[in-house]
């Protein structure tokens, strides 16, 4: 709001002139990590960005009574690799995990069934140890499902378990 004009203001007070910026010069991408192409880097161990990916290991903790895990499988390998897998598949979709990107997560690798097969328990016993302890792990447990199984509804995913390895390049 202005100041009438019949009330004195203090030189402190008085409104000061605007600093001119200059033009900015020219830049091109010619550091080591810029991207020189519009979008994200793809390819194997880039990741999957998307928006919220941490919610998915909220929602993944929400599944551990319905697990069905056998001897030499940790809970936290179990649900730290199926929230990632569930945050890759959310950023397929360009969205936040929802409840069924951890589900579809829980249920290629079966353990939301009583009785899975017995090589994809081995396969997964071997897939998910020390999934919570390390990236190296983490990446390659995420690499090893093909996109092309996490957009495959939830319905669609139950319906192959029987031929397990179809859904996975382990």
């Amino acid at each position: 709001m202005t100041q009438p004009s019949f009330v004195p203001i203090t030189d402190a007070d008085q409104v000061r002139n605007g600093r001119a910026l200059a033009v900015p010069r020219h830049w091109a991408p010619r550091r080591p990590g810029d991207l020189r192409a519009p979008g994200q880097p793809r390819g194997a161990r880039f990741g999957t960005p998307g928006p919220d990916q941490g919610f998915a290991l909220r929602l993944a903790r929400r599944f551990v009574p319905r697990l069905h895990l056998t001897k030499g499988e940790d809970v936290d390998d179990v649900v730290t690799g199926c929230a990632l897998l569930a945050a890759r598949r959310a950023g397929l979709f360009g969205r936040a995990p929802s409840i069924t990107d951890v589900e579809v997560a829980f249920a290629v690798f079966g353990f939301l069934v009583a009785d899975p097969p017995g090589d994809l328990v081995a396969a997964r016993r071997k897939a998910f140890r020390s999934v919570s302890h390390g990236y190296a792990e983490q990446r390659a447990l995420v690499d090893s499902v093909p996109e092309e199984t996490l957009r495959l509804s939830l319905d669609e995913v139950r319906a192959r378990l029987g031929d397990w390895r179809s859904l996975l390049a382990i």
